[in-house]
């Protein structure tokens, strides 16, 4: 019989997640840029088991897909690629599909059987072809919860209220630009318990968000330690989670970030589909969600990197660079552009070279 928990912490063990992700791992999507186009020919192969569906269509009519599954009571929403560019919560959902579709372990079981899962994988199809933040008439999707511009805005408001969700997943990418405050790591995996007002109170439901977050957190720092941090939780009065978290519908942002010479994100993705697999779980396997304080020990995001320092014995001539994201003849590049910053001494680069001079 396999070992599905630690004892210490009641987690997801690695050995688990790790066997379960390479056997199930959804090889055609590679990658940063992820477009409808990639995804279209999967979900048919879901049909047996997910109710697959097209809910809607974007502002240049590509279509937006609904996969749902599960029977159970706890209601779970789940939602990807809300800016285009942000692709890695998309490739680990779909690993996760593959999960449901042919694991018959009793973790999964337990989901399905406890939870009704709804996925919207990609939110953004026209941002995600065009490799934007935001959707075909340039509205960031993610700050569109109260005017609801956006004909995929106003879709995921009318999923929400209709589906009525006791937790929902934001699944993002952040930049390359943060670390874990205390550390010299790059922020792989971010977390972030959304506020609902300005005052930033622990309400009620942020608990239960914690709560969940917690979990996550306990398996990862068992096998990325000091490699995830604390996502900022400043009110944006706008905001997709900020906005559902104050209607009652706890929000659980995670942020897919950099790992060392990972900028396809595929290591990322993994650690995603671990945090998404474990989050799951935890909801599944809990009716009370209480255990909410060790979020405050999570360490912050902190902006202390770059991907690339040239370093020189006059630390005043140093140079730091950022690579550029952009489609070029159809295929996804990375341009190393020089960022205007003066003092490099506090900071990181994720690749540095030394000049002597």
């Amino acid at each position: 019989m396999k070992k599905y928990f630690s004892y210490i912490m009641q987690t997801l063990t690695h050995q688990f997640l790790e066997s379960i992700y390479n056997v199930q791992k959804e090889n055609s999507l590679h990658g940063r840029w992820i477009t409808f186009k990639d995804l279209e020919n999967l979900f048919s192969k879901y049909s047996s088991k997910f109710k697959v569906s097209q809910i809607g269509t974007s502002e240049e009519n590509r279509p937006i897909m609904q996969l749902k599954i599960g029977v159970g009571a706890k209601k779970i929403l789940l939602w990807s690629q809300m800016h285009g560019n942000e692709s890695t919560g998309t490739k680990a959902l779909f690993d996760l599909f593959n999960c449901f579709l042919n694991e018959s372990d009793v973790v999964f079981e337990n989901i399905l059987t406890t939870c009704t899962l709804v996925f919207i994988p990609m939110l953004n199809p026209d941002g995600a072809l065009a490799y934007t933040r935001v959707n075909a008439n340039n509205i960031d999707l993610n700050r569109d919860a109260v005017d609801r511009l956006a004909v995929e805005s106003k879709l995921l408001r009318q999923i929400l209220e209709t589906f009525n969700p006791q937790f929902c997943f934001n699944l993002h990418d952040q930049r390359t630009i943060f670390g874990v405050e205390g550390t010299n790591n790059p922020a792989t995996i971010s977390f972030l318990a959304p506020s609902e007002e300005i005052t930033r109170a622990i309400t009620s439901g942020r608990k239960q968000t914690m709560d969940v977050i917690v979990g996550m957190n306990l398996m990862l720092q068992q096998i990325i330690p000091d490699f995830v941090g604390r996502y900022t939780d400043e009110f944006y009065p706008t905001a997709t989670g900020d906005n559902f978290q104050k209607l009652g519908y706890n929000t659980i942002l995670i942020e897919s970030g950099h790992y060392p010479n990972d900028y396809e994100r595929e290591i990322s993705r993994k650690f995603t589909f671990f945090s998404i697999l474990q989050g799951l779980y935890h909801i599944a396997s809990n009716d009370v969600f209480t255990n909410y304080k060790p979020y405050f020990n999570i360490p912050n995001n902190n902006k202390n990197f770059f991907d690339v320092i040239h370093r020189y014995t006059d630390s005043k001539k140093d140079i730091a660079y950022q690579y550029k994201e952009q489609i070029l003849e159809n295929k996804f590049v990375l341009k190393l552009v020089e960022v205007s910053e003066k003092e490099l001494s506090s900071k990181s680069g994720h690749s540095e070279i030394v000049f002597e001079s």
